[in-house]
């Protein structure tokens, strides 16, 4: 656990903050988002409280996104081709001229209150604003993933939540603190300033009202591969090995168990299975009103989670391999470069 500085030192402005509103700085990146572009802008403008600034920074986009950007009033557009979404998030803070900064992601919908209600926790002391973002729910599948994945606002622990830099705000000096987004992680970015924040100890509250809309994958192939990369970054980057340990552990067992010839390893597996999908199945009796959809996805959530799990193992070894490969005793610095 790393020490926290006194917050005298490192945060020599909170005092200011809590006497005056907070003056903001909003940042985010894309790339090729022409279809969802538009739906941005349009909730960026219409903010009951809007940013004093807004930076975009586009990493190539070839489908004419950056041609609506350009067009777009009231944002700085910073073309950055070939910048991840780590690069392009550092660019834009480097960019920006206030001490507050918001984030999101460009392919999101921002709720008309969105950045007020984000803004509440900072104004009162927080250095990090924790967002909601909830999905766009179009078809069966989104709503059974959206059962599986995303636990509602109201069930999210403050002391343990990890934001998405699609919902989240925080002062300067707190980004700076850590670093900055690591430039090195290909996805999960955020993920890995999120544990280093915890580790510092910082004042992270939950802004449960400040909703962003994101857009799931559309189909199967997609978000096997979305959830694939997750874990592959959760490798490299050495976060949460002891929750991939014990997926293995957990389908391991299972295999075993149904090798055998017990029936009772059998029937705890399926008890197993039973309580790991109770809470996905919970939120999917709310989600599906029409008693045939609630049928068919009572049997669609378990496999969805198998199936996902799938990605997250798979993902994960990936993860290990390459990591192994870029030390030869298998160990990465937070530079992403291999330790002696």
């Amino acid at each position: 656990m790393i020490r926290r500085p006194p917050r005298s030192t490192l945060f020599p402005y909170t005092t200011l903050f809590r006497a005056r509103p907070v003056k903001v700085s909003l940042v985010t990146t894309v790339l090729n988002a022409r279809e969802l572009i538009e739906g941005f802008l349009a909730s960026l403008a219409a903010q009951t409280r809007p940013p004093e600034e807004a930076i975009v920074v586009d990493g190539g986009s070839t489908d004419g996104t950056l041609e609506v950007l350009r067009r777009a009033k009231g944002i700085r557009l910073i073309e950055a081709p070939g910048a991840s979404i780590a690069r392009g998030r550092n660019l834009a803070i480097a960019a920006a001229t206030h001490e507050v900064i918001a984030v999101t992601d460009a392919d999101c919908e921002l709720e008309p209150d969105w950045l007020e209600r984000l803004l509440e926790p900072i104004q009162a002391g927080a250095d990090i604003a924790m967002g909601a973002y909830r999905p766009v729910t179009e078809t069966f599948l989104h709503r059974c993933l959206a059962a599986i994945n995303l636990p509602d606002p109201a069930e999210w622990d403050e002391a343990t939540f990890m934001p998405s830099s699609r919902s989240v705000a925080f002062r300067r000096s707190a980004i700076e603190a850590v670093g900055g987004y690591p430039e090195w992680l290909e996805i999960g970015e955020d993920m890995y300033v999120d544990h280093r924040w915890r580790e510092l100890g910082l004042d992270m509250r939950l802004a449960r009202e400040a909703v962003v809309r994101w857009h799931l994958r559309p189909d199967l192939r997609s978000t096997f591969v979305q959830y694939f990369r997750y874990a592959r970054g959760d490798a490299i980057a050495g976060m949460h090995p002891e929750r991939h340990a014990l997926r293995f552990g957990v389908y391991g067992g299972a295999l075993y168990a149904w090798g055998s010839r017990g029936g009772l390893r059998k029937l705890a597996t399926l008890a197993g299975a039973a309580a790991y999908a109770r809470e996905p199945v919970r939120r999917a009796l709310r989600a599906f009103p029409d008693p045939a959809e609630r049928a068919l996805a009572l049997v669609a959530i378990p496999a969805l989670m198998g199936f996902l799990d799938a990605a997250k193992m798979a993902g994960y070894l990936a993860g290990l391999a390459a990591r192994s490969r870029r030390s030869p005793v298998g160990r990465v610095g937070p530079d992403g470069q291999a330790e002696a």
